[in-house]
């Protein structure tokens, strides 16, 4: 079975994104809004508390234990393609 691959940097955007690259060097906008109303990511709507987003074991995580599966994370973020001219 193929594994996804992991986060290896993260970057806190507006609008509740995160713009991801991945160990694979692939990079995606993951859009976090559609988690706000679930009990243990409410915290996240705070704009302070969602900026302190970091990667930890190849996943994103915030302070108080908060992370999304990084194969979410991966399969439901929309790759970012650069068109070389």
């Amino acid at each position: 079975m193929a594994v996804n691959p992991r986060v290896s940097e993260v970057t806190v955007l507006e609008r509740k994104r995160l713009r991801l690259r991945f160990e694979n060097g692939e990079q995606g906008i993951y859009d976090c809004s559609g988690l706000l109303d679930f009990g243990v990511f409410h915290e996240l709507r705070d704009e302070e508390y969602f900026r302190q987003a970091r990667v930890l074991d190849g996943t994103v995580v915030w302070p108080n234990d908060q992370d999304i599966c990084p194969d979410t994370l991966y399969i439901d973020s929309t790759k970012i393609t650069y068109v070389h001219s």
